[in-house]
Formats: C-alpha cells, sequence, structure tokens
C-alpha cells in the first residue's frame, strides 16, 4: 500500500477490528471456563430451558443449561439424552440444592458425564459440593453475598453466578449493580458471570470491564423462536414493560416467603388470596407451619406450568426479569447472541471514533 492511501484509508476497519479484539480479550476467561464460543450462559427457567432451547443455546455458541428443577433423576437423565441428541456442543443441568433427592440427581449427571452442574436455589452444601468435585464436573454456585461469595469459593466452586434482584422468578434483595460492585473487585480465584436485568450487549460489557468473566441471560431468551413456550406467554413478554414485572407480595412474616418476580396478572392477585388461606389454615390448626410453608412455595410450581406450557397468561405465573421491556419480538436464538456482541463489539468501537 502507497502512503498516501495509507492516509486517506478509513479507519472504520480497523477501529471494528480492535474493538472484536478487545472483545475477545474480555471474554476469554469465560468461553474457556464454558468451552462456549461466546461468555452467555443461558439461565435455567423451569419448562423453558428444556433440551430445544438449551441445544439452540449451544449450537449458536453460548451455554446452555437444563433446568432439572421438580424432576425426578430418570427424567433428568432422559432430559440429558435429548440434549446431547441436539448438540454435541458444552451445556450444563441446574439442580436446586432443596431437592429431596439431590445426591440422585449429581449422581445422574456423573453418570451421564455432564461437564458443568450448577447448584442453585439456596446455599448448597458442603457434601453436595464435594460429591460434584470428586464426580469430575466443574461446579457453579450462585452467591447472594460477598461473604458467600468467599466461602463458596473455599469450599471448592469453580465458579459463580451472582444474580441481582431484577431477574425473573425468585429473586434476593439485591440489585444486580450493587452485586457486582461488592463481589467482582473481591473474586478473582474463581470466573464470576453477572445475570439479573440484562437485555443488552453494552450491560454485559460493562461488567466484564469490571471484572466479570462473562454473563446470565434468562429473559431474553425466553421468546427464542427455539423456544417451546406457548405462544400466548410470548405474546406476554411482547406487551410487557420493565414496570409490569413485580415481585410477589408477602403477607405475613411469620411465613417468610421468597419474592418471585413476574408480569403482574390474575395469579398474582390469587397468590396473595393464597396465602392469607394457607396461614388461615395454621391458625385453626388444620396444617402445620412447615407445611403451610411448602405449600405457599408450591402454588407457583403449578402456576408456571399452566402459563408457560398450556398458555394461561391470566391464571398462570408470567415469570420475567425486568430486562422483559427489551423482548418485543421473536428471534432464533443465534440472532439473539448475535445482536448481544455486535452491541458489545459497537460500544467498545465507539470509544476510539474520531
Amino acid at each position: 500500500m502507497l502512503p498516501d492511501e495509507r492516509r486517506t484509508r478509513p479507519l472504520t476497519t480497523d477501529r471494528r477490528a480492535a474493538a472484536e479484539a478487545a472483545f475477545e480479550r474480555l471474554s476469554a476467561r469465560g468461553t474457556a471456563f464454558l468451552g462456549s464460543r461466546a461468555p452467555i450462559m443461558g439461565g435455567a427457567m423451569t419448562w423453558v430451558s428444556e433440551r430445544n432451547l438449551v441445544a439452540a443455546i449451544s449450537n449458536a455458541g453460548g451455554f446452555g443449561v437444563i433446568a432439572c428443577g421438580a424432576m425426578e433423576p430418570e427424567r433428568l437423565r432422559e432430559e440429558i439424552r435429548a440434549t446431547r441428541a441436539l448438540t454435541d456442543a458444552p451445556f450444563g443441568v441446574n439442580l436446586i440444592t432443596m431437592h429431596p433427592l439431590l445426591h440422585d440427581l449429581i449422581g445422574v449427571c456423573l453418570e451421564e458425564h455432564v461437564g458443568h452442574v450448577v447448584l442453585a436455589g439456596g446455599l448448597p452444601s458442603r457434601a453436595a459440593m464435594r460429591l460434584v468435585k470428586e464426580g469430575g464436573p466443574k461446579l457453579i454456585c450462585f452467591a447472594p453475598a460477598p461473604v458467600l461469595a468467599r466461602k463458596l469459593v473455599r469450599d471448592g466452586a469453580d465458579a459463580l453466578v451472582i444474580e441481582g434482584s431484577e431477574a425473573g422468578g425468585h429473586i434476593g434483595p439485591v440489585s444486580t449493580n450493587v452485586l457486582a460492585q461488592e463481589i467482582l473487585p473481591l473474586i478473582r480465584e474463581v470466573p464470576v458471570f453477572v445475570a439479573g436485568g440484562i437485555g443488552r450487549g453494552e450491560a454485559m460489557l460493562s461488567f466484564m470491564e469490571m471484572g466479570a468473566s462473562g454473563c446470565q441471560l434468562g429473559t431474553r431468551l425466553v421468546c427464542a423462536a427455539e423456544s417451546i413456550a406457548h405462544p400466548a406467554f410470548k405474546q406476554a413478554f411482547f406487551k410487557g414493560e420493565a414496570r409490569d414485572a413485580q415481585p410477589s407480595v408477602q403477607v405475613d412474616p411469620g411465613f417468610p416467603v421468597i419474592p418471585v418476580r413476574a408480569l403482574q396478572n390474575k395469579a398474582t392477585a390469587r397468590f396473595i388470596e393464597f396465602q392469607h388461606e394457607t396461614i388461615a389454615e395454621v391458625r385453626n390448626g388444620a396444617l402445620e407451619t412447615k407445611e403451610a410453608q411448602l405449600k405457599i412455595e408450591h402454588f407457583w410450581a403449578g402456576a408456571l406450568r399452566r402459563a408457560v406450557i398450556e398458555g394461561d397468561v391470566e391464571n398462570g405465573s408470567l415469570m420475567a426479569g425486568q430486562s422483559v421491556g427489551m423482548v418485543k419480538t421473536e428471534q432464533p436464538v443465534a440472532e439473539i447472541l448475535a445482536d448481544l456482541r455486535a452491541q458489545a463489539v459497537a460500544a467498545l468501537e465507539a470509544r476510539t471514533a474520531v
């Protein structure tokens, strides 16, 4: 190339290449840990994160995660094998720590050679963590506070997810932004993935520049073309705005309820009535307190299936994060992931524009 040509050559291509390279550097730790091309984990959403969506995420370069939820061991085995039939790429399995057959479910993951196991829904026991670790899979745990993040790393977690209250489904009390500021500077020994309210690549980039190895997205992927969620469920998401995704209300401090963030509908009002009715059964001696708490907690399990699978968006649970306002159309997973990457790279590129 002649000197004059070099001087007059547009800088756009060079800036884009530099931005792409910078994003790859930020992604390197997360993609190496997950074995994926993109540092994006799919959130484990009951009834939604099944074989089709999980395989689509992994095939598109992300990291799909099966939501075991209340599955029995052999049902989980079936889902793992069905997912593997749809993808050769790595994927993980999310197990709820409160599941009465947790150790059996871990055993299934080991027997099926699952590469990554996520223990969620509560602080995992050291015994459960040790069982995963000794079996070979990489262990991912949720850390709701700095002190617990430290403890989980000491106990053997290979990676952490920090999920803020903007997320859909069961949530904690602290925002994603605050958790990231508290935990990302503290934890350097293992990869940390940030979740909750993330719907665009610029937000993903900001957390990765703070030290995150990647992000976990759920709500943004619910309405993917490959998702089996009912068309009516998807339409509710398309119509929803951030302000419509609200946490559930606890009516009595004596009966603690983990808040559930969802789009407001008849089921939301019904949950308040259900709590009052169940608590009344305890007061009149018809139920023990622990039974009542479990009954209240189980309310959402059936309600979620009614909405996601049957399409009853009035009486079912519309669990959604506050990023739901950014979900406006059905897209293939590959297109969603490409959009997120393009947004992050464009943000990097814009910084060097003259």
